[in-house]
């Protein structure tokens, strides 16, 4: 029994080479699944920064000068797209030196639709809140 076990060393130089390589694969599987849970960390990242910036334009919308609030919310709801660009660009780079073995290693393109997605999104929240809002000033 313990000369059929691959891990005592007495195995063949072919099995421990397949095992060798068994490992490997494994281990490139864990890498595609950890840049992914990496970017969905990001994203979610982005989507604290945009909930922060419509937070504080909802809790300070009436300082004064009126801008005020509408700038602040607008420096998070601008970070939460350069948090989804960059996490695109990153996930896009990490898995291009990466191939999927026993799982499917998400493609670029659907990484950065949901990156783009998101960008979109924030753009237009901070287009309504600057130009969609009632309270203007002398209104």
């Amino acid at each position: 029994m313990a000369e059929d076990d691959p891990y005592n060393g007495k195995a063949e130089s072919e099995d421990s080479d397949d095992l060798a390589h068994d490992r490997t694969d494994m281990a490139e599987d864990r890498t595609v699944m950890a840049v992914e849970r990496t970017f969905a960390g990001w994203i979610r990242t982005a989507f604290g920064a945009i909930a922060i910036g419509l937070g504080f334009k909802a809790l300070f919308g009436a300082v004064e000068p009126w801008w005020v609030a509408r700038a602040i919310a607008s420096i998070f709801i601008v970070l939460a797209v350069a948090l989804a660009f960059v996490a695109a660009h990153r996930a896009r780079k990490a898995l291009e030196r990466m191939s999927g073995h026993a799982v499917d290693r998400p493609g670029a393109p659907h990484l950065r639709y949901i990156a783009w997605s998101v960008c979109a999104g924030a753009l237009t929240l901070i287009g309504a809140i600057w130009f969609l809002l009632e309270d203007l000033p002398g209104g």
